[in-house]
């Protein structure tokens, strides 16, 4: 039987989710409302929580509309005017690019995420970052959040377990719809796939995407992820069976039911892959052009 092209099949293409809604007894969201092919309707921004103070968790990119949505969602769902603290999955800008509206609209709050390993991304924030960790705990009334460290996306990138919920704030790591781009310059496959394993052996039902719709199946949806980038593993390994080719030649012979304005990203994903065969020596580039070992 012939392996399927691809196993995750959704996409964020034509999705639509409200301008803000409460999810659960302690979790409500307000869109971001920074659209795009790989965002979907935008970054979901979440309030965590059962108090007058909710968590804020991550600010999106930092539109007029989000900073016009936010007051109203912690009003309307949370019956608040201010959030506690501001917890960040990482530096990414469509994550941490609204921390200034935020200081705008409520003045100084906490903001805590894992630092990034350089100067730089973090100063998107605007303010002081107080740096947490793995397995670091952040309380608020009715809900307990704990660090999950799960590098590949970024180097900072955490994401947050939600133990009343047995759910999982996973940023950028898993999406409702669609999969993770692993960046040319600081993303690791190879750390994005030991992070997948990591969140799989969570006890965890549910998960609240950073852009699309909550995964009702949380162990499905990694289990997926994992096989997806397992079968990419092998087509790209199959793609340089008969010698070798460029970046650009593998994603013709996978990509077949990818349109070409697609072929950029797709790019960038058999670059991760090639990254990690290589890291393995599986894989060697000479030139330009990649040869299985």
């Amino acid at each position: 039987m012939a392996e399927p092209i691809r196993i995750v099949t959704d996409s964020m293409m034509g999705l639509k989710l409200p301008d803000y809604a409460r999810l659960s007894a302690r979790v409500a969201t307000v869109l971001g409302h920074n659209p795009g092919p790989f965002t979907g309707p935008g970054t979901n921004t979440y309030l965590v929580g059962t108090g007058k103070r909710p968590l804020l968790l991550d600010t999106g990119v930092g539109v007029p509309k989000w900073s016009e949505l936010l007051p109203r969602g912690l009003n309307e769902l949370c019956g608040s005017e201010r959030p506690e603290r501001v917890v960040v999955t990482h530096a990414h800008q469509d994550h941490i690019g609204g921390m200034k509206d935020v200081t705008r609209l409520f003045g100084d709050l906490p903001v805590l995420k894992r630092p990034w390993p350089t100067a730089g991304p973090d100063n998107a924030a605007g303010v002081p970052i107080t740096a947490i960790d793995h397995d670091t705990v952040v309380e608020t009334e009715g809900a307990t959040l704990r660090a999950v460290f799960t590098p590949g996306h970024a180097p900072d990138h955490l994401c947050y377990y939600l133990a009343e919920e047995k759910a999982l704030f996973t940023g950028d790591v898993i999406l409702g719809a669609g999969t993770t781009v692993i960046p040319d310059q600081t993303g690791d496959l190879g750390q994005y796939m030991d992070s997948l394993r990591r969140l799989l052996a969570l006890d965890v039902e549910k998960i609240y995407p950073a852009h699309g719709p909550v995964i009702p199946d949380a162990k499905r949806k990694i289990s997926e992820y994992i096989q997806h980038r397992e079968l990419r593993e092998r087509q790209v390994l199959g793609a340089l069976q008969d010698g070798p080719l460029e970046v650009a030649r593998i994603v013709e012979k996978i990509y077949v039911d990818v349109p070409q304005f697609l072929h950029a990203a797709a790019a960038q994903s058999v670059r991760a892959h090639l990254r990690k065969l290589a890291n393995e020596r599986r894989v060697v580039e000479d030139g330009g052009r990649w040869s299985r070992v």
